[in-house]
């Protein structure tokens, strides 16, 4: 199944833009499913009908759903949450205090994610679009498998070995509640599909990221970040859509300044993400409002293109040898030098860009090397490795 993620700033039009591609898909002929993850659903705004979070057909070939977050959160926390409740309740929080406490953030974001895992394996559709949240949401969405993924492959299996050992023991001496193995099974479980997940959105042959923006400086801006961070955590963005320009039928004097800024910022857009395609939609004259308002804008972002297309090829991470050893390099277009670091420590590279980093796992040929230095070249993170000269840590 082909998958399409949605992002940009809010405002900037991202679920119309979502919605019409996915008409324009299923009057392609393509079995299509246009999913929201964003907690502020507007999917059933953009179609003008009622959307429920089990897929509805809103048009010939195409079926819609606004994920329930909550339902999903209880689906796949509540054993987890039982267990959390009882155990603070145990160390004197109150009831509801404690429900609250029991909800880690960023759990509803990520059983949105799951849901994905859950359309792909079931093969319904040939396409899936999905609406997500705005990008500041979608970057700690995306980021949640590689966070909770390093942690239940880690330091769960000793807990849940440490636990089976003195549950015995620690349950003739103590009322406070332990875990048992049903919540341990549901914590095994939520692994599993982070690590399905992760698998899905990283398969640049199967899933692209799609940046939704207009012509202005702030969006535009957030939009240079958003696919710096993307490209940190290895998901493939294989276009940016610029929306709601001026067309050229508007003529009236009083818009010329306007015509001329945005001109001047979808030039940067395209300097700034050169190599990736940019495709544009004017602003009509009235709000893209069901399928064949949306068909319309369809016709206008793709022309040409076939919207399942993977329109630009990426390789986000690469591994090749030299002379002296090993070069590891990561794109990480438009990053800025100061806010790199890199950090090597056992079997593990740890490549931070601003406020989120990203564990990468070393092949058995680089964990005997050295670190030997990092470099930001044409929009690539260089890391040297080299022959082991001792020592298992190191900073550049």
């Amino acid at each position: 199944m082909r998958v399409l993620l949605f992002t940009g700033k809010g405002g900037v039009g991202k679920t119309s833009v979502a919605a019409a591609t996915a008409v324009r898909a299923a009057a392609a002929g393509l079995r299509t499913l246009v999913v929201s993850t964003d907690p502020a659903h507007s999917l059933a705004d953009a179609f003008a009908v009622e959307i429920g979070s089990d897929p509805i057909r809103v048009a010939d070939g195409l079926d819609a759903e606004q994920v329930d977050a909550r339902r999903r959160l209880e689906d796949h926390w509540g054993e987890i949450q039982a267990y959390l409740v009882s155990l603070l309740s145990w160390g004197g929080v109150g009831e509801v205090e404690a429900e609250e406490l029991a909800i880690v953030p960023g759990l509803e974001e990520i059983f949105s994610l799951v849901d994905i895992r859950r359309h792909v394996d079931r093969g319904a559709h040939d396409l899936l679009v999905v609406d997500c949240a705005p990008t500041a949401e979608t970057l700690r969405l995306l980021s949640l498998p590689d966070a909770l993924g390093w942690y239940l492959e880690r330091v769960f299996p000793v807990e849940r070995k440490v636990a089976r050992v003195v549950r015995p023991v620690l349950g003739r001496v103590t009322t406070m509640p332990l875990p048992q193995d049903r919540m341990l099974a549901a914590v095994d479980a939520l692994y599993r599909n982070l690590v399905a997940v992760r698998d899905i959105l990283r398969d640049a042959a199967a899933t692209s990221v799609r940046l939704v923006v207009n012509a202005e400086a702030m969006v535009v801006a957030e939009a240079r970040r958003t696919y710096t961070y993307l490209n940190l955590f290895g998901y493939a963005v294989d276009a940016v859509v610029v929306n709601r320009l001026l067309p050229d039928a508007v003529t009236d004097p009083w818009f010329d300044r306007w015509k001329a800024v945005q001109a001047t910022h979808l030039r940067t857009v395209r300097d700034s993400f050169a190599g990736v395609p940019v495709l544009t939609a004017p602003l009509f004259d009235d709000e893209p409002v069901g399928v064949a308002a949306l068909a319309r804008l369809g016709a206008a972002v793709y022309g040409d293109h076939a919207v399942d297309a993977v329109l630009r090829d990426g390789e986000p991470l690469r591994f090749t040898r030299t002379a002296d050893g090993h070069v590891l390099a990561l794109p990480l277009p438009l990053a800025d030098r100061g806010a790199v670091d890199v950090f090597r420590a056992g079997d593990e590279l740890t490549v931070s860009v601003g406020p989120y980093r990203r564990n990468v796992a070393l092949p058995a040929a680089l964990r005997r090397c050295d670190v030997a230095g990092a470099g930001l070249r044409d929009g690539r993170l260089e890391i040297r490795f080299t022959a082991p000269a001792g020592g298992h840590e190191h900073r550049r």
